[in-house]
Formats: structure tokens, C-alpha cells, sequence
């Protein structure tokens, strides 16, 4: 009679353990958060990434209109000229970024037709 009671108590507190399991179970959030954080993550990569290709572009255009100058004694003009083609080329590949963040990701067949 000593083991039956010992049984009896493994099966109670199984039975709450399991009971327990599931009321975890209907309290635990899926997994969106962490999907949510991820795409935040990723847009801020390519805000980043727009503001680093305009910048690029400015500093570009700058650095070759500036060398130009100095070598044709021209200061201004060139490197004028040159820092606003390098913004329009900015600009335009910002708007590039832009286009591809608004096309939705199809997963591998999009990477397939893009190569």
C-alpha cells in the first residue's frame, strides 16, 4: 500500500505539471515581436545605407571638381559643377534604394530574375 501511495503522488503532480504546461502555453506571445524588431533592424539599414550613398556622391563630386580645379587654376567652377553632379547622382541612387524597399520581396524567384 506504501508504493500505491507514491504512485498516486507522481500522477497528481504530473497532472499539475502538465497543467501548468498549458496554461504557459496560452500565455506565451508568438513570435511577431522579434519578426517586428528585425524588420525595424533592416530599415534602419537602409535609411543608413541612403544617407551613406548621398553623402558618397556629395563627397565624390566634391573631391573631383576640387582636383580639377587645382589643376586647371579654375577654383570654383569645377568643383561647383562637380558637387552638384554628385548630388543629382546621390539623389538618383537614393531613388534606386527607395524603388527597391518598395518592391516586395518574393523570396528566391526575385533572386533569380535580378541575376
Amino acid at each position: 500500500m506504501g508504493c500505491f501511495g507514491m504512485g498516486t503522488a507522481d500522477q497528481d503532480r504530473k497532472a499539475r505539471l502538465e497543467a501548468l504546461d498549458a496554461k504557459l502555453a496560452n500565455k506565451r506571445v508568438p513570435d511577431s515581436p522579434e519578426r517586428h524588431q528585425d524588420e525595424h533592424h533592416a530599415q534602419v539599414q537602409q535609411g543608413w545605407r541612403m544617407v551613406t550613398e548621398l553623402v558618397a556622391g556629395l563627397g565624390i563630386g566634391f573631391g573631383m571638381g576640387f582636383g580639377l580645379d587645382k589643376v586647371f587654376g579654375t577654383l570654383p567652377w569645377f568643383m561647383i559643377i562637380f558637387t552638384l553632379l554628385g548630388f543629382i547622382a546621390g539623389i538618383k541612387t537614393m531613388m534606386r534604394t527607395a524603388k527597391e524597399m518598395q518592391t516586395p520581396e518574393t523570396g528566391d524567384a526575385s533572386e533569380t530574375e535580378r541575376d
